[in-house]
């Protein structure tokens, strides 16, 4: 590195020293400054990763390690953040008064994010409310309409690992209480940029004068999500993790609300603790992240477990296995979408006046398609990301593969893991009660829908420029076949349709119906490829094969890109 190169860095440092109101970032920052000066390279490296770039406020707002530096979570970004939204709400309606309600989960600095944002938010003249205590994320976004707010502003990073704190913003209005979508995410960003350069932190305009919101908030909550419970009461034996989060407390109320026996809840993940000491990541797709579940579910004899994961706004499900050394099978995405979609178009056809639209991802099973088809519904695929999902007009039910799922879009527009939950258990009660188990539900969906058979191979990279590199790869030498099929066309999305807008996702179309994926994460350091396979449900053991020899070929193809 140039003389030059560690001079601006250093300058950078010291200068966000200076503005820094948090005195454990500040010792942080200030010992690798020492260092650095001192001629250690080490520090000097890390100065530059923290200082060389900054968190892009996007579509799914900031994420990052809650660390000093502008490429980092902390209260001189988020300070920076909150200034220039209320920039941003102050120049959207100018002859309104914004209004802005704020959440929070239990992530390590997540209170003191959202204070800091009510404080500035009400400094910069805007009605600010805080939420009660830590919370859900389909709270916040309750609360968003609920409360006939301009903005809601949710301090969470969901289920990324235990370092990592980030900040999502949904609008109310018109936006009806949705995530941001693009351009909004770019005039946000714009206005953070500009305080950024202009302005020091700590002589940013506060205020103590922010309202707590009431309890009757989170008790809306509750009752509107118990009402998803339509099914006669089964006694049911339920196990349930919050994944460390904050999850718990709102679910139990919401169970005990709507007449379900409480579930068994994993003791040591029930207290939102942002160590998360009990998992590698506390998302429940990963690998190990459901065995204490596991085994509490098989101490009870536990016939459904029910995971969220730690904001609550996914969630999993697992039924019992005999076959699997766990004792349970954990759905994916797309079995738990597929089966509550059909639940939604079956409860539609029932209305006076049925219709509306079924939706999902662009990554998610065509099994929701299928659904649509049958019962008359509109069906419409989106760009990957609930803030999409949640948008679709005349919308009954939406998910996407990652676990996320709509139920109620009359009440909630977004993912929300908590009426998710109280559905399925709706669903699971409904069956029970006529003695079919999830299992045979599954089976009859295939038997009326045809054999859907999902997979993913998700490749975690160290390297940032590696996702772009396989992207390129594939564009500039697509394979001709995956799995020993024939690809019979490729289309980029980078483009946009008429029916998407522009999205870095390649979609390869098979020669046997079936369909592959790639696209980059938008939260974590991953590239992503999404495998779907349909069959017929007399020739669904061919799924397996087909879905093991594609996978087998795309890691190779990764492998060759960045070779």
């Amino acid at each position: 590195m140039s003389d030059a190169g560690t001079a601006h860095v250093l300058t950078q440092a010291w200068a966000w020293l200076a503005q820094d109101p948090d005195a454990e970032t500040r010792v942080e920052l200030e010992t690798l400054l020492r260092d650095a000066e001192g001629g250690s390279e080490p520090a000097l490296d890390e100065l530059h990763s923290r200082f060389d770039t900054r968190l892009e406020f996007g579509t799914a707002g900031l994420r990052g390690r809650t660390e000093a530096g502008s490429a980092r979570m902390n209260r001189v970004l988020v300070g920076q953040a909150a200034a220039g939204i209320a920039a941003y709400l102050l120049e959207r309606k100018p002859d309104t008064a914004p209004s802005v309600v704020i959440g929070y989960d239990g992530r390590r600095n997540s209170r003191v994010f959202a204070t800091d944002t009510a404080e500035l938010m009400a400094g910069a003249g805007i009605r600010a409310i805080l939420l009660p205590r830590m919370l859900p994320t389909p709270v916040l976004a309750f609360a968003v309409r609920h409360l006939d707010v301009s903005a809601g502003i949710m301090v969470t990073a969901s289920h990324n690992p235990p370092a990592d704190n980030g900040y999502k913003v949904y609008l109310g209005g018109d936006d009806l209480g949705s995530q941001i979508v693009s351009p909004t995410d770019a005039e946000i960003e714009a206005h953070i940029l500009r305080v950024a350069a202009s302005a020091n932190v700590l002589e940013l305009p506060r205020s103590d004068d922010y309202e707590i919101a009431a309890e009757d908030v989170v008790d809306a909550y509750v009752d509107a999500t118990a009402a998803v419970m339509t099914s006669e009461r089964v006694e049911l034996t339920v196990v349930y993790t919050a994944m460390h989060g904050v999850g718990w407390e709102t679910f139990s109320r919401v169970a005990r609300k709507a007449g379900l026996t409480l579930p068994h809840s994993v003791p040591e993940q029930q207290e939102p603790d942002p160590a998360f000491p009990t998992v590698a990541f506390p998302n429940p797709e990963e690998p190990g992240a459901l065995d204490l579940a596991y085994a509490l579910a098989r101490e009870h004899g536990a016939e459904l477990i029910v995971a969220n994961d730690p904001d609550a706004d996914r969630l999993s499900i697992a039924i019992p296995d005999a076959d699997r050394a766990e004792g349970y099978r954990q759905l994916s995405g797309n079995e738990v979408g597929a089966l509550l979609g059909w639940r939604a178009a079956v409860l539609n056809a029932e209305q006076e006046t049925p219709g509306g639209v079924l939706a999902c991802s662009i990554v998610s099973s065509p099994a929701l398609a299928a659904v649509a088809r049958e019962y008359s519904l509109d069906f419409v695929e989106t760009l990957t990301g609930f803030k999409w999902v949640s948008r679709v007009p005349g919308l009954i039910f939406g998910y996407e593969e990652a676990l996320g799922y709509l139920v109620n879009p009359g009440t909630v527009r977004d993912k929300d893991g908590i009426s998710a939950a109280i559905d399925f258990l709706a669903m699971t009660s409904f069956f029970k009660a006529q003695n079919i188990t999830i299992e045979r539900v599954l089976e009859a969906f295939a038997e009326r829908f045809g054999y859907f058979a999902s997979d993913q191979l998700s490749l975690r990279v160290t390297n940032l420029s590696d996702i772009a590199d396989i992207m390129a790869y594939l564009r500039a030498d697509p394979p001709s076949q995956l799995g020993g099929v024939g690809i019979e066309g490729i289309d980029d999305l980078r483009d946009g349709s008429d029916q998407l807008p522009p999205t870095d996702a390649l979609r390869f179309r098979l020669a046997d119906g079936s369909r592959v994926m790639a696209r980059p994460s938008g939260t974590e350091p991953k590239i992503k490829f999404y495998l779907d396979v349909y069959r017929p449900n007399e020739r669904r053991d061919e799924a397996s094969g087909i879905l093991a020899a594609v996978k087998e070929d795309l890691a190779a193809i990764a492998a060759a890109a960045t070779a």
